[in-house]
C-alpha cells in the first residue's frame, strides 16, 4: 500500500506534528499551538491554530474531524466538520472548535484538539440536463428513505 505524502511546516516552535494514536487509527492527532489556555463557553466557536502549514499531495484531501474523547466529555466538536485542507492550501492548518456543552471547557497548549484524515478526492464533471433519470425515491428528501432518526 502507498501512503500519501503530507509535508509539514512547523509556523511555531512548539507545533506539534500529527500523530496516529494506533497501527490502525484512520485520524492523526493536531494539537493546539497556542500561547495560553483559552476557555470556551458553552455555545462559542474559536478557530485554534496548530502551527502548522500543510502541503498535501495532489488527488488528496486533508478533513478535520472531531476528537470522539473532547466531544463525548465537554461537547467540543468541530463546528464545519469535517473540515477540509485541499491540496492547494499552505497557509496555517486551524481548527474550528465549538463548545456545544453547558460547561466552560479549557483548552491548554499542546493539547489534541482534533484528527486529520487524509483522504482521496475526486473532481466531478458537472453537466447541466434538461431531465433527469428518475428512481424510485425520487424527490424524497430527509427521511423519506424510512429510516428513523
Amino acid at each position: 500500500m502507498t501512503h500519501p505524502r503530507v509535508q509539514l511546516q512547523a509556523l511555531r516552535p512548539d507545533a506539534k506534528l500529527p500523530r496516529y494514536m494506533s497501527a490502525a487509527a484512520a485520524g492523526a492527532d493536531l494539537s493546539a499551538a497556542i500561547d495560553e489556555a483559552l476557555v470556551l463557553q458553552p455555545g462559542q466557536r474559536a478557530a485554534i491554530g496548530t502551527g502548522l502549514a500543510m502541503a498535501i499531495a495532489d488527488g488528496y484531501e486533508g478533513q478535520v474531524r472531531p476528537r470522539s474523547g473532547l466531544a463525548s466529555k465537554h461537547g467540543v466538536t468541530v463546528a464545519n466538520a469535517p473540515g477540509t485542507i485541499d491540496a492547494d492550501y499552505r497557509g496555517e492548518v486551524k481548527v474550528l472548535l465549538v463548545n456545544l456543552g453547558n460547561e466552560p471547557v479549557r483548552i491548554e497548549p499542546g493539547e489534541r484538539i482534533a484528527q486529520i484524515v487524509i483522504a482521496p478526492v475526486v473532481q466531478a464533471e458537472f453537466v447541466a440536463a434538461e431531465e433527469l433519470s428518475e428512481t424510485e425515491r425520487g424527490a424524497g428528501g430527509f427521511g423519506s428513505t424510512g429510516g428513523r432518526g
